[in-house]
């Protein structure tokens, strides 16, 4: 109740905030489709550009949220939580790009399906995650977010599945001590991903419940 009165008598630039959360969501999601491209068949260097180029978008709009923080009086949320919801956006797309930078770096010429498998999980967690940040317009929605959340865990839930599969595969015997490495720390980046996705899910839902 409180934040929707608030709404009603803050300037029209706070707006703001909420467009670049939901661009921040976007460029996940973006990103996120491209890693999906990527492990299923491979990186090229149009691919390697794109991935940086989203990585600078990504950044743009992070610095651009924790600069409105300190220009703007009267903020739609608390900062701690503008700034929580801004960092963890950007880190989102920060592993991601890491992963499929790193399919680069590592020469990896045959992606496997533990691999294909999580990237689908992070896709359908970025799609969610678009929705779950579009609601932080509406934060009385609380029983709208909280199912967003049930859905994010049941994801992440999944992934979890798929990394402690990936992990068996890595470790049986049949990849050079070397491509173990390589393949554990590519993996270690989507679950971070993931997780921060459940992050962002948990924060959304902390502030309905505090403010809606």
């Amino acid at each position: 109740m409180v934040l929707n009165f608030l709404k009603k008598i803050l300037p029209p630039e706070v707006d703001t905030f909420y467009s670049l959360f939901e661009e921040g969501a976007e460029i996940c999601h973006e990103t996120s489709e491209l890693f999906h491209k990527i492990a299923a068949h491979s990186i090229n260097e149009e691919k390697s550009r794109e991935i940086r180029h989203l990585k600078t978008r990504s950044n743009t709009v992070a610095k651009k949220t924790l600069s409105l923080i300190s220009a703007t009086f009267v903020t739609p949320l608390e900062r701690e939580n503008i700034q929580e919801v801004a960092c963890l956006l950007n880190k989102i797309t920060k592993k991601i790009v890491k992963a499929s930078l790193g399919i680069e770096v590592y020469r990896l010429e045959a992606h496997t399906e533990n691999m294909q498998k999580q990237a689908a999980a992070l896709l359908q967690a970025t799609s969610e995650l678009k929705y779950n940040v579009s609601l932080l317009r509406n934060i009385s929605a609380t029983k709208e977010i909280a199912n967003v959340y049930n859905k994010m865990k049941e994801i992440e839930s999944r992934g979890d599945e798929i990394l402690f599969e990936a992990m068996d595969d890595i470790f049986s015997g049949k990849y050079d001590a070397l491509t173990v490495i390589k393949l554990r720390e590519l993996h270690k980046n989507i679950e971070n991903a993931l997780n921060s996705c459940l992050d962002v899910s948990d924060l959304v839902l902390n502030i309905a419940l505090k403010n809606g």
